[in-house]
């Protein structure tokens, strides 16, 4: 191994000749880091200057690129570089050169910066389809009449539920009419709106979104889990409660993947028949099903039992603000009447624009482009895992964009812990779990695949299993 840069010759960082000595005692990390605290300290590199790969850099002094990557992330935490998704790592512009004079006392640590984004629920940014969109908003701009830039109706426009009512029956088997929609500004307005008009306890699935769980009990009883396993929440223990709805996650349990299998679809319609109960089916994400065709909604087995939720958080863009609900015809009225004042209706162009990008094929192009990009990024993950941790176990099916990392019992914190230190965001499954749920602890990571930008997933991979636990170690003879 190379000790330093100048003894192997000249190297760039940043168009610059660099030399980094890493001589004296420690470990090669520690000794990385002194040499580049050296050189920011000096003023040989100055704030702003950007810093080689870590791939490079490893190979321009022949240690491991985990290395690399530790010391960058050990000394962004400390405030001497800065990290950006796209834009790589510099020297952080208040790093200024060492003065002389009187000692100004201990580096300042400054919080912790994100480096790889593997927070779960977000697609890709980068993939938003601009050009298509604008299209499709020009097109239904210039056919809109004049009466849609008026006073609207609460519902939502007729030109978009007209448009989700076609494709919703055509690649979802919802059976919607236009008078049975109601438009949104997203899945948390949706559950609020229906929160308002649901007198009675609610029931989630054990393992959920918090926010999810806070909102359905603001405005009435705590709500009741059901134990989750792999074959999704465990309906049959409905019949112990007294609830009055029940919210799942049918086609892809969020967060550990399982899908409702069919005899438990059959069960949760058939005890809400039997109790004039409501089952609120959350579809966040069920057009991305990669090992075979995406699965039908559960509402098209009853209509009249089964409120049926999406939006285009996932299959385009959070940004967008806009989701719908198919409805019992019992809870139309009763659900625009909670609406409210206009101020929360969703914006109109982009009603229009949705309705026309759905109308033209261009938001089913867009998911099958969509699909292969995810499908690809999941593959890559499990292979990754199977090359660098092959004890760890990525369950549930092969759809959306996140998947759960199975770890050790009593692992998850040390490697929540670790994955912050080298600038990974990710969320443990302890987060998701329902405080009052009977089911044991379960250790794992959320890893979400959607939202790392090309360029970098293959190196948040690489980080990711930085921060796994190592495997047990085995005696020998046993």
């Amino acid at each position: 191994m190379a000790e330093s840069w100048a003894n192997s010759g000249s190297r760039r960082a940043g168009g610059s000749d660099l030399y980094l000595d890493l001589g004296g005692t420690g470990s090669v990390r520690a000794r990385l880091m002194g040499a580049l605290r050296e050189v920011i300290q000096s003023g040989r590199l100055a704030p702003g200057t950007r810093l080689p790969p870590y791939r490079a850099l490893a190979l321009d002094l022949g240690i491991a690129r985990n290395t690399v990557a530790q010391a960058y992330a050990e000394l962004a935490e400390e405030g001497w570089l800065t990290a950006r998704q796209g834009s790589g790592t510099s020297v952080a512009r208040r790093a200024a050169p060492l003065e002389t004079g009187p000692a100004h006392g201990p580096v300042r640590r400054t919080p912790r910066r994100v480096l790889y984004d593997l927070a779960p629920s977000s697609p890709d940014a980068a993939a938003f389809p601009r050009g298509v969109w604008l299209t499709s908003a020009r097109r239904a701009l210039a056919a809109a009449p004049t009466e849609a830039f008026g006073v609207g109706d609460p519902r939502g426009r007729i030109e978009l539920r007209q448009a989700l009512a076609d494709y919703l029956a055509r690649a979802r088997g919802v059976r919607a009419e236009p008078g049975r929609i109601v438009v949104c500004a997203g899945f948390a307005s949706a559950l609020r709106l229906l929160r308002q008009v649901l007198e009675g306890a609610i029931a989630v699935e054990s393992y959920g979104l918090d926010f999810h769980r806070s909102i359905l009990s603001e405005a009435g009883p705590a709500t009741v889990p059901l134990t989750v396993d792999a074959d999704g929440a465990r309906v049959d223990e409905l019949s112990a409660t007294d609830a009055c709805a029940v919210l799942l996650t049918p086609a892809h349990q969020y967060p550990t993947g399982g899908p409702l299998r069919p005899e438990r679809r059959a069960a949760v319609v058939d005890w809400a028949r039997a109790m004039g109960a409501i089952v609120l089916e959350d579809d966040y994400d069920g057009e991305f099903r990669y090992d075979r065709d995406p699965v039908g909604a559960v509402q098209g087995l009853d209509p009249d039992h089964v409120v049926y939720l999406s939006s285009a958080s996932k299959s385009l863009s959070p940004a967008l603000r806009l989701g719908w609900m198919v409805l019992p015809g019992r809870l139309v009225e009763r659900v625009v009447e909670a609406k409210g004042p206009r101020e929360t209706w969703s914006g109109v162009v982009d009603q229009l624009t949705l309705a026309d990008f759905l109308s033209s094929g261009s938001h089913e192009r867009h998911l099958r482009r969509m699909r292969k990009i995810y499908r690809r990024r999941r593959d890559q993950l499990t292979a990754t895992l199977a090359r660098q941790a092959p004890h760890i176990r990525v369950s549930g099916i092969a759809a959306g964009l996140h998947a759960v990392l199975d770890l050790p019992p009593g692992t998850e914190e040390a490697a929540l812990r670790a994955a912050r230190r080298l600038g990974l965001a990710l969320d443990g499954l302890g987060a998701y779990r329902h405080p009052a749920g009977a089911m044991p602890p379960r250790d794992g990571l959320v890893i979400g695949y959607g939202t790392p930008p090309e360029h970098l997933f293959t190196t948040a991979l690489d980080a990711l299993c930085l921060a796994l636990p190592a495997q047990p170690q085995t005696v020998e003879g046993r």
